[in-house]
């Protein structure tokens, strides 16, 4: 059999073996999963009637969710940098994990588009012979750009080096070493782009700063990292992983410096909104009091900025930092309080009152909310099988020598 081949079926059948807890977490993503797949087929049928969103408000959940995720996918670099850059030993294990995140979360980006499209057919506008990209003036055709990039990116360099090691072989620097320099910029571009297809829409006040993109940037580089400490203390606690100390204190002061960061872009927008008090201040006005008796997305914002402020909070005092209980408060707080910020509570206010002045609000359907569970477990599905398999040749337990 040739050796790729053997590779394939070794890490297939390596991901199809666990105990009792891994199979339990499997099965419980899954039903989640087929949760998922009942919504999105009711909603292939009768329509995306289905969901909450209408003529005034057409980007809902499926978006917010998108936009939350290019930053997460983004935030990858910063193991990457630290490794390659930087000589931080102690990401070298880590590297491969973190791209395998990126990968995950690019994955859940791509399908929450694909959703939000309602007809997937509608993808063949974009493909060559079948409709035009319309590059380079459409910035929507940027986005597609950058994110099949990225994942491109994230599907050889660590695919190669896991080969290489699976092989007990030294990888060839040539063949990925400068694409990892070039997944550094292209990172940086992911969310960039996504910032200014926002920023970009002349109709939609509240998304017209120009601070957009380093927000989009800052607050990415707030929730990775907290994300990537829960991530990484689980898998030490289930696998054989081992993390240096001092790789998580990196991770630490990244969110210590950046969530803070992201709380003060936040202000300056909010300042500008309701100090010149325009007649676009409406957005702002509905999120944060509410609007004519619509107040659906008030208690949210408020609890996203409490939760914000709790996270710095615990960050900045070294003891409540360095609990290992308060800082998986911290961490699941700041991912929380992120996603509000960034995801309903940017996505949604930017429809609120619509150019023509209707107020219609948007609550998710039950069927947004299957879907979304969905792919949120199925990226969670993901990362746990390739985070096994990656681990499991990091540290030799699976390698071509063990398959003889």
């Amino acid at each position: 059999m040739p050796r790729y081949l053997r590779y394939w079926f070794a890490m297939i059948g390596y991901a199809a073996r666990g105990g009792g807890a891994f199979y339990a977490w499997v099965a419980a993503l899954l039903v989640f999963v087929a949760l998922g797949a009942w919504g999105y087929s009711r909603q292939l049928c009768e329509g995306l009637v289905v969901t909450n969103m209408s003529d005034q408000v057409s980007w809902g959940a499926y978006i917010a969710n998108f936009t939350f995720l290019v930053g997460v996918a983004a935030a990858g670099i910063i193991v990457v940098a630290s490794n390659y850059l930087y000589g931080r030993r102690e990401f070298r294990d880590l590297v491969l994990l973190g791209e395998l995140m990126a990968l995950s979360a690019i994955v859940m980006c791509m399908l929450f588009v694909t959703v939000d499209l309602g007809r997937p057919d509608r993808f063949l506008h974009i493909l060559p012979f079948f409709g035009k990209l319309n590059l380079p003036g459409s910035i929507l055709a940027w986005d597609v750009v950058v994110l099949g990039g990225y994942l491109l990116l994230n599907l050889h360099i660590p695919g190669y080096l896991l080969y290489k090691r699976y092989c007990n072989e030294a990888p060839s620097a040539g063949l990925y070493l400068p694409l990892v320099f070039i997944s550094l910029v292209w990172a940086i571009s992911i969310h960039t782009v996504t910032a200014f297809l926002y920023s970009g829409l002349g109709g939609r006040p509240f998304w017209n700063s120009a601070i957009l993109a380093p927000r989009f940037l800052v607050s990415a580089f707030a929730v990775g990292p907290a994300i990537m400490l829960l991530v990484f203390r689980a898998l030490e606690r289930v696998t054989k992983l081992q993390v240096d100390e001092s790789g998580f204190e990196l991770l630490k002061r990244v969110v210590l410096y950046t969530l803070p960061l992201n709380l003060f872009l936040f202000g300056c927008e909010v300042f500008t909104e309701f100090y010149t008090n325009s007649t676009h201040v409406e957005s702002a006005t509905y999120m944060f009091f509410g609007l004519h008796g619509h107040a659906m997305l008030t208690p949210y914002i408020w609890a996203g900025l409490l939760f914000n402020v709790i996270a710095i909070a615990i960050f900045v005092v070294p003891r409540w930092r360095d609990s290992e209980g308060l800082l998986t408060i911290a961490c699941i707080l700041c991912i929380l309080g992120v996603w509000i910020e960034k995801g309903m509570g940017l996505v949604v206010p930017g429809f609120i009152p619509s150019p023509l002045g209707d107020l219609v609000e948007y609550t998710p359907s039950f069927v947004e909310f299957s879907v979304c569970l969905g792919i949120w477990s199925l990226g969670a599905l993901l990362f746990s099988l390739l985070a096994k398999v990656a681990i499991g040749i990091q540290t030799g337990e699976l390698s071509i020598d063990s398959q003889d």
